[in-house]
């Protein structure tokens, strides 16, 4: 019988695979008459072997001398949030073979930020200036893309992986590159650099995105403005970093020039998430989010709940990627790990976990910039009501939202969708357009 189940959730993944192949179909089509359209499908078909390979194992491991390069300088040098650290040229592959190069010039960076309770951190990220010349109106702009999930361990961050042709996002970083938008993709904190990632929390991930864009910003072998026109953009964990970071743009970074965000199935309520993820296929998701909750929150005690099976896995976790957590883990249910045999989602209606996890969500700030939400109604992993919520809770507070119900099955399925329409929305933005809302109508 489990051995039938895993056999189910196998076939699932190699669906992500097929997926994520079919939307480099979709995103290549609505301009392919150009030159930079024409390598944007290249890159698209030399994908699928790539996008095979990152969901069904690990990120390949880094060379020794590459890893000095993730560990920071101690004391950390002075100076504000955004400011590069050290740099260096690096590559971006689209494939595993290494046969397929994403066009434009890469730097990995590594940049000052701070946490979630606002001390000064250092962490990681790749800077991609695209080779197509910005033909569009005023400055080139810089995307802040956020990844979505990649995993807990040093050698899934997604600098790491874009390097070694393993990022499954890779198709769609490519498809800015090729509308000429440069692109600034953080690592995250703690993924890549020491500590553990601090996963799906609200102002770490939103405070890695905006300082990863003043990065690019100032970095000389990069060539982009200094004070152009930003964008957010991501889907999952990655819609989530984008949400945060253009509700918290107005008071952590006004000088960002945000014009529009676009997030993609948000887990804005991880309490929703968690109660959805317990004793699922992708409950390795709920595992990261406890790994992450300890390390920013160690006052909680979370090691004091778990029994000898719960630290045993939480240790196991936080060295797993996407794809070795989720089939390591399958179908986990935390009951299983407490020392009282209560799931996690019972203690986080109870203090002082409550207030921590409240602290994640997203939705109680409105956004200055307009903002794309696209949701699907059958996602399987992040509840699409929480994601409608925090759309709606935008809209109350006046904010410009466009909120998209997608009825596509799975959240992979909603991947697949979303991207499209969001390529649109980015457009009418770097163009002028007036941003459309639909508050009231959802």
């Amino acid at each position: 019988m489990r051995s039938a189940r895993r056999g189910r959730v196998t076939a699932s993944l190699a669906t992500i695979a097929l997926s994520a192949t079919a939307a480099s179909m979709l995103t290549a089509a609505p301009a392919a008459a150009s030159p930079a359209n024409t390598s944007q499908t290249t890159a698209s078909q030399a994908t699928a072997a790539q996008t095979t390979a990152a969901q069904t194992t690990a990120a390949s491991p880094v060379t020794a001398a590459s890893d000095e390069f993730y560990t920071p300088p101690s004391p950390l040098p002075d100076g504000e949030s955004g400011d590069v650290i050290r740099n260096e040229e690096t590559e971006f592959f689209l494939d595993p073979l290494k046969l397929t190069r994403a066009p434009a010039d890469a730097q990995r960076v590594m940049y000052r930020s701070t946490d979630t309770h606002g001390d000064a951190n250092a962490v990681t990220g790749t800077v991609l200036t695209p080779h197509r010349e910005w033909d569009g109106p005023g400055q080139r702009p810089i995307v802040g893309y956020s990844a979505g999930t990649q995993g807990m361990g040093d050698h899934c961050a997604p600098s790491k992986a874009m390097a070694a042709g393993m990022e499954y996002e890779g198709v769609f970083i490519s498809g800015m590159l090729a509308k000429g938008y440069a692109v600034a993709i953080t690592d995250y904190e703690g993924l890549g650099t020491p500590g553990v990632h601090t996963y799906v929390n609200r102002k770490a991930t939103a405070h890695a995105v905006l300082d990863m864009v003043r990065a690019a910003r100032q970095l000389p072998e990069a060539d982009l403005p200094s004070d152009g026109p930003v964008l957010t953009a991501g889907y999952s964990q990655g819609g989530g970093a984008s949400a945060a970071a253009a509700e918290l743009q107005p008071s952590y970074a006004p000088d960002v020039d945000l014009i529009g965000s676009f997030a993609g199935a948000p887990p804005a309520d991880l309490s929703a998430v968690a109660e959805k993820l317990d004793g699922h296929y992708a409950a390795a998701f709920l595992l990261f989010a406890v790994a992450s909750m300890h390390e920013a929150y160690p006052e909680l005690g979370i090691e004091d709940i778990l029994n000898e099976k719960g630290r045993e896995v939480r240790g196991q976790i936080e060295e797993r990627c996407t794809a070795d957590g989720l089939l390591g883990h399958l179908f986990t249910r935390t009951s299983e790990l407490t020392v009282d045999g209560r799931p996690i989602g019972d203690y986080l209606d109870e203090e002082p976990f409550r207030s921590a996890v409240e602290e994640q969500r997203i939705g109680t700030l409105e956004p200055q910039a307009p903002v794309y939400v696209a949701h699907s109604r059958l996602d399987d992993i992040v509840p699409y009501g929480q994601g409608r919520d925090m759309a709606r809770s935008w809209c109350e507070q006046g904010a410009t939202v466009q909120f998209d119900t997608l009825a596509v099955p799975t959240h992979v399925g909603g991947y697949v969708g979303a991207y499209p329409k969001a390529y649109a929305w980015l457009d009418q933005r770097v163009h002028g357009e007036a941003a459309p809302t639909n508050c009231g109508e959802f």
